[in-house]
């Protein structure tokens, strides 16, 4: 069956998972007020996807649009924005390039990036225009991403029928980075000096945070585990410094005594990733996870790389390495949410909207400190599959990520200060690594080395050191193994649990340096997965394997390509094959075998 006649014969309006509350109530909502613009503002798990999808199917099944058109922060959220929409009856396409013109027949829509709209904006507004269009704007604060993405979101879709916007983290601080479709009112703030401005604040229609999401157990509750340590650094003057993570005075020196941490030369790195991998083990063997997975956020490509293999040395098993410039990062993500690795290693390929359940486990090993990094990096671990899970982050005991972590809970609008606020907050945002030399080629700043020690569970806003003050924490013999989950034991006890294995993990980080390192391969290669039976996946494939028969019949009758393509095209009248849809490329790829 085709995929226009398979999407015409399912139904738009079945999806196989009931809905959540909160989604249910958005939709009655929507459809009382019909809007053109509508704002949803839900936690990162909260199942945006589904209620963004359920909600086009019901348009197009009223048909008040004949075309969904969805934006996305990346080229891997486009496969996963199709992927769901097709199992919902949607047929959205992928592949669809800006040296296309026209939308590919056989499906209601496509997906495409922010960049690739900023790249041609008018094409995307003829194409959102030529049918009633419901564009789908998935985490919408992409918009605010510099002014060039946002006047090229506002010049594409300015026109079109219905407008959703999606974002789990709708926040920015630059006065002048205004976020197109989204309704702002003015609000009082008190700057650090004392002085009180007006400011703008956006304004969700409908909003679904971390906390209501944590009481309707769809998203799990977080444990942040921080780990100190004492740096040594060297500085430009060739001083030897040394300083703790969660003591080191002044933002420069927290700074750099942070990144040297994160150097993978030192032992806090390896220490951590030790807790992280015993987490991983009693989940899978304990927790009621057997599937259980963990992430680890690096800095860089380097770092990423350098920390792959010592994720190969203390655990004994390869990394899932991650990076942007792999032409196969895509389906690592893929293979990783679906298989069995136990630890994935990325820059920031899968912090934002990219669905792993399984992964449950976070390891902070990365200098970006902004609210929005933080909240969407902590969403790849918090998406609930059944009650008794729960969700542990580890990161570096420094005041700008504890800060985060206390308030993972507080609903966040996008705020945008008075000017006078805007300049020192800016300064906090997002600091950059320290440069090892300057352009004289002089020596700025040398890790030397770095410890790591357990310093506490941070759970609810409340710190648990596991030691030390307060009443005596009694832990029985039988849970010695555990790392806390919320519920089955306090945070007090997860501390002193942890507190406790720190011993024997710096015993087993000492074993693994002595280990002699020899050449391993960083990721395990798996062969790839059948995609067959997936309708946008279906055409893409199809394209491929027209493309190989035309090199066969080009070389059997000694014609060029451009050639075969032509008569190919003469024999199966339509579009070129990158907008023909799916019976059309069956019919060239039959076509094509007959020349053979």
């Amino acid at each position: 069956m085709g995929s226009a006649l398979r999407a015409e014969a399912s139904s738009p309006q079945t999806n196989s998972r009931p809905l959540r509350a909160w989604q249910q109530a958005a939709l009655t909502q929507y459809e009382e007020q019909s809007p053109k613009d509508y704002l949803v503002t839900a936690t990162p798990g909260a199942g945006k996807t589904t209620f963004a999808l359920t909600l086009a199917a019901r348009l197009l099944a009223r048909r008040e649009v004949a075309r969904v058109v969805v934006v996305c922060p990346t080229d891997h959220l486009r496969m996963q924005w199709a992927d769901a929409a097709d199992a919902m009856g949607i047929v959205l396409d992928p592949g669809l390039t800006n040296a296309v013109g026209p939308v590919r027949a056989g499906t209601q829509g496509y997906v495409t990036t922010y960049a690739q709209v900023a790249g041609k904006p008018m094409l995307h507004a003829a194409r959102s225009t030529a049918v009633k269009s419901l564009v789908i704007l998935d985490e919408v604060h992409h918009a605010g991403d510099g002014l060039s993405w946002g006047e090229a979101v506002e010049e594409a879709y300015s026109f079109a029928a219905r407008r959703l916007c999606l974002t789990g983290t709708p926040f920015r601080t630059k006065p002048d980075e205004r976020i197109p479709f989204v309704r702002y009112e003015e609000d009082t703030f008190e700057g650090d000096d004392g002085e009180r401005g007006v400011g703008l604040v956006s304004r969700a229609d409908y909003t679904y945070g971390y906390k209501e999401a944590l009481a309707d157990s769809v998203v799990r509750p977080v444990v942040f585990a921080a780990y100190t340590g004492t740096s040594r650094w060297r500085n430009s003057a060739g001083e030897v410094v040394a300083a703790s993570l969660s003591d080191a005075g002044t933002k420069s020196v927290e700074m750099q005594a942070w990144r040297t941490a994160l150097d993978p030369k030192g032992q806090w790195v390896p220490h951590v990733i030790a807790a992280m991998d015993d987490r991983i083990t009693h989940l899978r063997e304990e927790g009621g996870m057997p599937d259980a997975a963990g992430l680890i956020l690096a800095s860089d490509q380097d770092d990423a790389r350098a920390y792959a293999k010592i994720v190969r040395r203390v655990t004994g098993k390869a990394a899932e390495l991650i990076l942007s410039d792999d032409p196969k990062a895509s389906k690592k993500i893929e293979r990783f949410a679906t298989g069995s690795a136990r630890i994935a290693v990325c820059v920031r390929m899968i912090s934002e909207g990219v669905d792993v359940p399984r992964a449950a486990v976070l390891a902070w090993m990365t200098s970006y400190r902004t609210p929005l990094f933080f909240a969407q990096a902590v969403g790849r671990v918090v998406r609930s599959r059944a009650t008794h899970e729960s969700a542990t982050v580890f990161l570096p005991a420094v005041r700008p990520l504890l800060t985060l972590a206390a308030s993972m809970e507080e609903e966040r609008n996008h705020v945008m200060p008075p000017p006078k606020t805007v300049q020192g907050d800016e300064l906090d945002l997002e600091p950059l690594p320290p440069k090892e030399k300057d352009a004289d080629g002089l020596t700025q700043w040398e890790a030397l080395e770095a410890d790591a020690r357990f310093a506490h569970v941070l759970h609810s806003g409340t710190a648990h050191t596991g030691e030390g003050s307060g009443p005596t924490v009694v832990v029985a013999a039988e849970d010695e193994e555990f790392l806390g989950i919320p519920g089955l034991l306090t945070p007090a006890q997860t501390a002193e649990l942890l507190s406790k294995r720190d011993d024997e993990l710096r015993l087993r980080i000492a074993a693994s340096h002595r280990a002699d390192d020899g050449d391993f391969m960083l990721v395990e290669d798996h062969p790839d997965e059948d995609d067959a039976g997936r309708s946008w996946r279906d055409a893409a494939e199809l394209r491929r394997e027209i493309n190989r028969l035309v090199n066969r019949v080009a070389a059997k009758t000694s014609s060029p390509q451009a050639v075969v393509h032509t008569q190919l095209r003469q024999s199966v009248p339509g579009p070129p094959s990158a907008s023909a849809s799916v019976d059309v490329l069956r019919a060239r790829r039959e076509r094509l075998r007959t020349m053979l």
